[in-house]
């Protein structure tokens, strides 16, 4: 099956061309107009072209992503979904499973945008995907940072945060198992004081447990310095669970743990394929 090739008549060159040279990836329909030199009505028809052919895509009222040459010449209909669930609301950043998948930390393939938020918005859907929203305290609305995907600029939690926030909200991450993964294939390229620094500003002695007994089960390289700075957090919560809420009971969950003082109500063949992770591969030479 051949794909329609994307053309461009003089008016869409103008505007093509001009966005290129200007460095922009992303235009509005005022910018358009004025490209143009014409009115907002005339602007429309060449947007309307331009999207039917494949060179703009709608982000948002008013609002479209350039689709660059570089992408080819075929009219694909596939272009960068976190572009443009990026102009979902003001501010956000990309989080759990979707930085998660960003940075490597998952193999898992999930049809769902996690854009994280202050405020509520309800689940919108670009093209196959759902973008669902989670609202966030102001406490914990940090540790994210401008990345490029696919030549634009989208707002993503760093591996730190991405990690501590999955072991937060597991159900965003596609629940503890998957989030002990993700802490475990992050923790070999930590930057750990910056992690405990952002314990430590989350300030929530739960969550410290929860940290430490996971970076225990996955043996994560810990250094003795964090791990005592974690153990004072910790002090905050007498003691917490991991998984499901203590009067649920798990068929062979793990159990408590004295060290760190969590219920670890989760089945032992969740966390069966993290157990060790953490640790650094060596290759052994032979002589």
């Amino acid at each position: 099956m051949s794909l329609p090739i994307r053309t461009l008549g003089p008016q869409e060159s103008r505007v093509v061309l001009a966005l290129r040279e200007m460095a922009h990836t992303e235009t509005t329909r005022t910018e358009i107009a004025s490209l143009l030199g014409g009115t907002l009505k005339a602007a429309d028809h060449v947007i309307e072209s331009l999207r039917r052919k494949g060179w703009l895509e709608r982000a948002a009222w008013g609002k479209y992503l350039l689709i660059p040459p570089e992408q080819g010449p075929d009219v694909l209909g596939n272009s960068n979904l976190l572009a443009l669930a990026s102009h979902v609301l003001q501010p956000y950043y990309f989080g759990f499973a979707t930085a998660a998948a960003h940075y490597g930390l998952t193999t898992q393939a999930r049809n769902v945008i996690y854009v994280v938020a202050l405020e509520e918005r309800r689940e919108r859907r670009v093209h196959d995907s759902r973008v669902f929203t989670v609202k966030q305290t102001a406490k914990k609305f940090f540790g994210f940072s401008e990345v490029d995907v696919l030549g634009y600029k989208v707002m993503m939690s760093d591996r730190e945060k991405t990690s501590i926030d999955c072991i937060d909200h597991p159900a965003f991450a596609g629940g503890v198992g998957e989030s002990a993964t993700i802490l475990a294939t992050a923790a070999r390229r930590y930057d750990w004081d910056k992690t405990m620094d952002y314990i430590d500003r989350i300030g929530a002695g739960a969550l410290a447990r929860r940290f430490g007994w996971l970076c225990d089960y996955v043996k994560a390289e810990m250094p003795l310095s964090v791990r005592a700075r974690l153990e004072v957090i910790a002090r905050k919560s007498r003691k917490t669970w991991l998984g499901a809420p203590p009067e649920r009971k798990i068929p062979d969950a793990i159990g408590y743990d004295e060290a760190w003082r969590v219920l670890v109500n989760v089945p032992r063949a969740e966390l069966r394929g993290s157990a060790g992770l953490g640790q650094r591969k060596t290759i052994k030479r032979s002589i």
